[in-house]
């Protein structure tokens, strides 16, 4: 305490000493808040005991090769699910203990689920899910760990890459160049074409014939939509039940289409009334091939590439290296000619709006607590200083989560600057001006009562309220240590805001104490005014 006023006193004794040492702390913290800002990320994964795996099988596989599959998986997690924790087989295993395991086969890929026994080891899963079907001939796998505020399944920490235009093999063509380049873009990503990048899956397709449909009064949508109705069921209305809605599909039935031969026979009503097979309407070619899926954005023919980065790459860091590394180079070579674009998405969508809104409340905080003192001190001045301490505590703020991740290198803990860590210097804005408005008051209150000039005023706030300032300080910080310290389930959640207030409010508040006396001396004090020391030092002792 007693270093903190002979610092003050020696600053107030110039007025170019107090500028000089305003404009240092001010470039200090700038430079240190360009030094330390991380990349940002959007929500914590957390710790959702389940774990996901998709297997996407080469094209043609029908449903009993997908039951087979699972069959196959299944088989390889009977070790870690048939075991009994504790003993020496479970303590031999290369992962954690299955609770359940389960596979669906639907459509074209089989999914997999899994839960750890032990809830805190379940993101040991993502591994074994990704070695047990490393070697399935042909079979594309990824695995993920849900995340707890994800909507549906895989739809947590990702960035879309968007490829959109005319010609679907060209887009194809895209999708396997976007493919080869983010191993090197994003390595450790997991990534998830969608829909799968072939032409190759088996399919019949059926031609109009013009003339034929013409005269008949049929046209190609209506003849799609019968095809649809007697094949697979075509949807026709809603039905609701009380709060439920029910799809009504029209669905012909199977024995008219248990042979692909078929289709050629299949009966079509005509709007006249006549009775025709679907061969007199319609080409029907066999053997032919296709892709899975055709999905549109904006009415263009598209293809998602989906990247799961990995736990310790930020999301921003993976857009930028996305890119730079894939999106630049394919525009650089002419690849997007034509019509043709690329674009990123997801999540990082969401990022980009949350960090724009943050940035207003951060504003609106800060222009509240500034109208609110103003109204308190009867002076745009004062207020000005005060607020000048917002920004020395968020870099407190990000010195704390610099700090959490240094020491927390060797126990696994990266704590990125996400959505819930930047709520810290929302709630910072409203603490750290606390410590300056204790100084500034008293040292207001002294001058317009005339007890003191201004300098002394200074010196005797910055005496008078030093120590309960420490003690107040010291005791939050003792009170946000366990957000800090105690590892467990859900820490991860509340971890980097407590990282974010500990670090604002121990930093900021050793700086104010210099910051705010000589800012205050600038904006009080006389230019020749000499300074006298009131008080010794030898009071603080």
């Amino acid at each position: 305490m007693a270093l903190v006023y002979r610092v003050d006193r020696w600053l107030l004794g110039s007025r170019w000493r107090s500028a000089a040492a305003s404009l240092l702390i001010v470039a200090a913290a700038a430079a240190a808040t360009w030094l330390l800002l991380p990349k940002v990320e959007y929500l914590p994964e957390g710790n959702r005991n389940l774990v996901f795996g998709i297997l996407l099988p080469p094209p043609g596989y029908n449903i009993d090769e997908l039951l087979r599959l699972g069959d196959i998986v299944e088989q390889r997690l009977i070790p870690s699910w048939d075991v009994d924790p504790g003993t020496p087989a479970a303590e031999q295993l290369d992962a954690p203990v299955l609770a359940d395991c389960f596979f669906v086969a639907r459509g074209r890929s089989v999914f997999i689920g899994l839960r750890a026994l032990d809830p805190l080891a379940a993101g040991r899963l993502v591994p074994l899910v990704r070695r047990i079907a490393a070697d399935l001939p042909g079979t594309f796998a990824i695995a993920k760990q849900a995340s707890l505020f994800e909507n549906g399944i895989g739809s947590g920490r990702t960035v879309d890459i968007q490829i959109t235009g005319p010609e679907l093999a060209t887009l194809v063509q895209l999708g396997m160049q976007v493919m080869a380049r983010l191993p090197e873009a994003t390595p450790g990503s997991q990534n998830l074409p969608k829909p799968s990048l072939d032409l190759s899956s088996p399919e019949v397709q059926l031609v109009p014939r013009l003339e034929q449909s013409a005269d008949m009064r049929i046209d190609a949508r209506q003849l799609g939509y019968i095809v649809d109705c007697l094949v697979d069921g075509g949807y026709a209305t809603d039905y609701f039940l009380d709060s439920d809605r029910i799809d009504l599909v029209i669905k012909g039935d199977d024995r008219f289409v248990r042979r692909t031969q078929d289709l050629r026979s299949l009966p079509v009503v005509t709007p006249g009334g006549q009775l025709v097979p679907l061969e007199a309407v319609a080409e029907v070619r066999e053997f032919s091939s296709g892709p899975e899926q055709i999905l549109h954005r904006e009415r263009e023919r598209a293809i998602t590439v989906q990247v799961s980065p990995p736990p310790r790459m930020p999301l921003e860091e993976a857009q930028e290296r996305i890119e730079r590394l894939v999106v630049a180079p394919r525009k650089a070579a002419g690849a997007l000619a034509g019509g043709y674009r690329i674009t990123l998405g997801g999540t990082t969508d969401k990022l980009i709006a949350t960090w724009k809104s943050l940035w207003f409340n951060l504003v609106l905080a800060a222009v509240i607590t500034s109208l609110l003192m103003a109204a308190l001190f009867d002076s745009w001045v004062y207020p000005a200083v005060v607020i000048a301490s917002v920004p020395l505590g968020s870099v407190g703020g990000l010195l704390g989560v610099w700090v959490l991740n240094l020491a927390g290198g060797p126990l696994g803990i990266f704590q990125p600057l996400d959505v819930l860590t930047m709520l810290g210097f929302v709630i910072l804005v409203g603490t750290v001006v606390n410590n300056p408005i204790l100084i500034v008051e008293r040292a207001v209150q002294l001058v317009r009562e005339g007890r003191a000039d201004p300098t002394e005023a200074i010196l005797e706030a910055v005496r008078s309220r030093v120590r309960p300032i420490f003690m107040t300080t010291f005791t939050t910080v003792l009170g946000l240590l366990p957000l800090v310290l105690f590892l467990g389930a859900g820490s991860e959640l509340y971890r980097g805001l407590g990282a974010v207030l500990l670090g604002g409010m121990f930093f900021s508040t050793f700086i104010t104490l210099v910051l705010v006396p000589a800012l205050l001396g600038l904006c009080l004090r006389r230019p020749a005014e000499p300074v006298q020391a009131a008080w010794n030092a030898d009071d603080f002792d």
